[in-house]
């Protein structure tokens, strides 16, 4: 299933939009303009992951993905980032600077899924690895965890070929759960949380931590079981 946070954007409805200054209006009828390409390179991401996940299926008889979402970022959001950034208002920088204008998150059911697909999918040959950050191994001082990928991808459009950066998110329900979750309460609070409430969010990151290792640990002496030969008379 892939979920996408989807709001149109046409040169028309960046017009519309309220601006702070004239570069960033200009920048944002650029950004409208190649958009195509990066949706396009986002839309070609989710349909290698849904391919591994057919494949995964026939092999192992499960699906490794619960769900995928895909979403491209938004003018507002792009603004703030090159702002946050001190990036010169210009579509060259927005391309050299802001990696991860089309994002694509893959939510697994294991711990092990996670990995297996990422490498999966960096051995294809027309997918470039350019970073990836394990914050699964490592987490965030926060508590989050996931793996993340910054790929390119070929993008045909109707007169040129491009080569289009996404940025690729694996995480696994429970760690899914708990980013999500966090993320509201930080959006809700417009200030920076306070210390025990940081604390706390920490702890459930831990505890979702905990029950993903504990549930790869099931899944894997099930496995194992089901490998085992029956004894004559045993029930199979």
């Amino acid at each position: 299933m892939i979920l996408e946070k989807r709001d149109f954007i046409s040169p028309r409805t960046i017009t519309n939009l309220p601006q702070t200054d004239a570069e960033g209006a200009a920048l944002l009828k650029e950004y409208a303009a190649v958009l195509p390409s990066y949706r396009g390179a986002m839309k070609k991401a989710c349909a290698k992951f849904e391919v591994l996940d057919d494949e995964f299926r026939m092999l192992y008889e499960r699906a490794p993905i619960h769900h995928i979402e895909q979403r491209i970022k938004s003018p507002e959001s792009l603004l703030r980032k090159m702002r946050r950034k001190g990036l010169p208002m210009t579509l060259e920088a927005m391309k050299e600077g802001v990696r991860d204008i089309a994002g694509i998150r893959i939510v697994c059911a294991y711990l092990d899924d996670i990995y297996c697909l990422a490498e999966m999918l960096v051995k294809q040959d027309d997918v470039t690895l350019l970073r990836r950050r394990d914050y699964v191994a490592n987490p965030k001082e926060s508590g989050y965890r996931g793996l993340h990928l910054l790929i390119t991808l070929p993008v045909h459009l109707a007169s040129q070929k491009l080569i289009v950066p996404v940025e690729v998110q694996l995480r696994t329900i429970a760690m899914d759960s708990w980013a999500t979750l966090e993320h509201e309460l930080q959006y809700k609070n417009a200030s920076v949380l306070p210390a025990h409430f940081a604390d706390q969010l920490r702890m459930c990151a831990e505890t979702a931590s905990v029950l993903d290792r504990n549930m790869q640990s099931i899944m894997q002496q099930i496995e194992c079981h089901a490998d085992v030969p029956q004894e004559d008379g045993e029930e199979k």
